[in-house]
């Protein structure tokens, strides 16, 4: 049994309206990352909110996670779950399954958040309440970057709205999201075919954006919110992120295309028309592994077809 949440006596439900502030869920999902883990969470718990609760989802091959996080076990704000399943997207789906906001915020395990995060987000909803999907930025912390590191980042002029009246692109990062309960209830799960750790490594987020399109839904980009991201890669580390990256994003778009969606494949097309283009501009000034992002569309696409689709819910069958 869980601990029972520390929530002001103000806070009640009933029939999904709260007279003072709804219930937030934050989601951190972790593999064999015992020395980032604890700074990640740490610093969500830290978040100036009165009402949330933290679930962990960890995935580690031992028990070093769950020993750098000893200090916090005890916060009754705080659900630790372990699980062998692999797989970002497994990790989400048991994390909404065990949360209980109507709003769930999703962060890594190598990022950190400020104090003010979960209240932003709150906020973004309450200005917007049309959105289902919430995208903040992905900051590089001052002082993490040096030469010959990479830190994936994101980060936008303006806030903008993805939806079939104001059009689509692919726009987002999963270090910084957030979604509405009506949406895991309603529109599905996360495609547990696509993301880190599962055979087609990435996109996952991408993926359930595109399915709340096609169901007439609201995501919005905005600079917001944000998140400091730690997340380094060495020059022998890019190439397989940026590989993994194609390969997710090559796999997204094909499984849209063999549900007969014309947007999807016209999407696709401009990726991999673009990527080639960048491709030659890259190698006339000899920089080294754009190719990488390229050969991971290619080889997404192709390994779609690895996995059954059910057209309907627009998910491919694990088998």
């Amino acid at each position: 049994m869980q601990p029972p949440l520390n929530l002001p006596s103000t806070w009640r439900r009933s029939n999904s309206v709260v007279s003072e502030q709804a219930l937030a869920s934050a989601v951190i999902c972790t593999r064999n990352r015992p020395d980032m883990i604890e700074r990640a969470v740490r610093s969500v718990l830290e978040n100036e909110d009165d009402a949330f609760e933290l679930v962990v989802v960890d995935q580690s091959s031992d028990d070093a996670t769950r020993a750098a996080l000893a200090l916090h076990l005890d916060d009754p704000r705080l659900t630790y779950i372990h699980t062998t399943r692999v797989g970002l997207s497994a990790a989400y789906n048991t994390a909404i399954a065990r949360s209980r906001g109507d709003i769930i915020a999703f962060t890594d395990d190598d990022c950190v958040a400020p104090r003010h995060w979960l209240r932003s987000i709150r906020s973004e909803f309450a200005k917007h309440p049309d959105v289902d999907l919430l995208y903040g930025e992905v900051r590089i912390p001052q002082g993490a970057w040096q030469p010959g590191l990479h830190i994936p980042a994101l980060r936008f002029e303006q806030s903008e709205r993805l939806s079939q009246r104001d059009g689509f692109h692919v726009l987002g990062m999963g270090a910084n999201f957030a979604l509405r309960r009506r949406v895991a209830e309603d529109c599905a799960a996360f495609d547990e075919a696509l993301g880190g750790g599962g055979p087609l490594r990435s996109s996952q987020d991408y993926d359930l954006q595109y399915r709340l399109f096609r169901r007439g839904l609201v995501s919005l980009a905005t600079p917001e919110v944000g998140v400091d991201h730690y997340g380094l890669r060495n020059e022998s580390q890019w190439p397989a992120t940026l590989f993994a990256y194609g390969v997710g994003d090559g796999a997204f778009y094909m499984k849209h295309i063999r549900c007969l969606d014309l947007l999807a494949l016209r999407l696709y097309l401009a990726c991999v028309g673009r990527e080639t283009a960048r491709l030659v501009v890259k190698r006339l000034r000899r920089s080294p592994h754009r190719s990488e992002y390229l050969k991971g569309l290619l080889r997404g696409g192709f390994g779609s077809f690895r996995f059954p689709v059910d057209r309907r819910q627009r998910m491919y069958v694990l088998q």
